[in-house]
């Protein structure tokens, strides 16, 4: 199995992040528009939803006079909006459906992947290798700044121990791309491992502990109870760097992690529709790479926000994926624009994302001591588990969870009895005295301005 990788189109995008990086934001505003034209010209030709969508558009058309699209208009048109029509949306779905096959190329070339539920539908995105060579180097070259020339002699990050701690048992796009990386380099597969935040804390702990990884690779939220076990004394490691994306990292957070693990924590952004949306600097600041992805802040109404105030939504517009066109596309995160540049020099802009909130819960557990589960792990468990995305799991007390679906009828009772056994055998790997689950069906999920839902609340304390 030959995984997706193209050394000459990485080498070529490298040298070109490099040179942006050092660019003016006037050279950043020239490759977005040849991008853009490039964009448009391959979905205009290869798109039959496109060609509808855009009717009357060229190459040239700005951006600004393009009409907006959501996931569900594309998931429904899967086929039409793809410009490979080898692409099937059933085949691609069975594919993801196999656990077995995380990280195999589809058609043997293409890296596929599969979103969360977060706004209520999954989705399913592919990437040839001109996209994944843009991911490579972005995620190679400024992910860790200080440390550039190293990445480039070692853009793979072949030379050290990565861990990444996250949802390992679906075709994600953080878990892919490290099975990929894997792949790329059999020889040197020991020292990138996967571990799954579904287990048990202690068990997680000996895992880390036994493998001694010098990068750590999770959401925020394990970062915080690594930092809490690393406090205990239970788990012994010494990380260089910690990086964190997926959800909100606040600076709470990030000293708690940086004290415990004595490292540096480096926060990205990102998204199954890009994966390196944004790259946070040595001062501190997240910038978008706006050579290859244009955001779009926008209000309720879909209007532009200007610089400096805080959007309902974001529009997407990717500038390498060729197969699979994302333009003005609604991807429902809440981001502001600062105006002013970085003092770092970078001419990309510096953004602040309003990301995920979802809570860890803090259960009883058998043994007297408190058990935390984690939001991550608690939404991978309802939508892998019972197969059910659009849900809010509230914590009453130690021992008691409320779940909403908006569901109704024999669909309602079905998707419940689903959830119901999925958490409970959850609960009961993770050590906790047994729970007690009180139903909510045929209510809504509450949503926020962006639309999408806070699926896990802890209690008030």
């Amino acid at each position: 199995m030959v995984p997706v990788f193209d050394p000459l189109r990485l080498s070529a995008v490298s040298l070109d992040v490099l040179s942006a990086g050092r660019a003016t934001p006037g050279a950043i505003a020239v490759r977005q528009k040849t991008r853009l034209a490039s964009v448009l010209g391959a979905a205009l030709d290869g798109s039959v939803f496109y060609r509808k969508h855009l009717q009357g558009a060229t190459r040239a058309t700005p951006l600004a006079a393009l009409p907006v699209v959501s996931r569900s208009e594309l998931m429904e048109r899967f086929e039409d909006w793809v410009t490979d029509p080898r692409l099937k949306l059933a085949d691609l779905q069975a594919f993801t459906a196999d656990p077995a096959r995380i990280g195999e190329p589809w058609l043997g070339r293409y890296v596929v992947w599969e979103s969360s539920g977060t706004s209520g539908l999954p989705g399913v995105f592919v990437q040839d290798a001109q996209c994944m060579a843009v991911y490579d180097a972005l995620e190679a070259l400024r992910r860790s700044r200080p440390m550039s020339l190293l990445r480039w002699m070692d853009p793979l990050y072949l030379s050290e121990r990565i861990a990444f701690v996250g949802a390992t048992g679906g075709h994600f796009a953080s878990h892919v791309s490290i099975e990929r990386l894997r792949q790329l380099n059999p020889w040197m597969a020991q020292g990138i491992r996967s571990f799954s935040i579904l287990q048990p804390t202690p068990d997680l702990v000996a895992g880390l502990n036994a493998f001694s990884p010098s990068v750590i690779a999770t959401y925020p939220s394990v970062a915080a109870l690594l930092a809490e076990e690393a406090a205990r004394g239970e788990l012994r490691i010494a990380p260089r760097e910690v990086w964190t994306g997926g959800e909100t990292l606040d600076d709470v957070v990030r000293r708690r992690v940086e004290q415990a693990l004595a490292c540096a924590v480096r926060n990205s952004y990102g998204a199954s529709e890009f994966l390196t949306m944004g790259w946070e600097c040595g001062h501190g600041r997240m910038h978008v790479n706006a050579d290859w992805v244009i955001l779009e802040p926008v209000d309720e109404h879909l209007r532009p926000v200007p610089p400096g105030e805080a959007s309902c939504s974001t529009l997407l517009t990717h500038l390498a994926n060729t197969v699979q066109p994302l333009i003005r596309y609604d991807l429902g995160d809440q981001l502001t624009i600062r105006p002013q540049r970085c003092a770092c020099g970078s001419p990309l802009p510096v953004i602040e994302v309003q990301g995920r909130r979802d809570d860890p819960l803090v259960m009883a557990g058998l043994n007297g001591q408190a058990v935390t589960l984690l939001p991550l792990a608690l939404t991978t468990v309802l939508e892998d588990g019972a197969g059910v995305f659009d849900f809010q799991l509230r914590q009453q007390d130690q021992r008691t969870l409320v779940l909403r679906l908006a569901l109704t009828g024999d669909a309602a009772a079905s998707a419940m009895a689903r959830c119901r056994a999925a958490l409970h055998a959850f609960a009961a790997t993770q050590g906790l005295k047994p729970i007690r689950l009180i139903e909510e069906l045929g209510q809504p999920v509450p949503r926020g301005r962006s639309g999408k839902a806070c699926r896990v609340i802890a209690r008030a304390s």
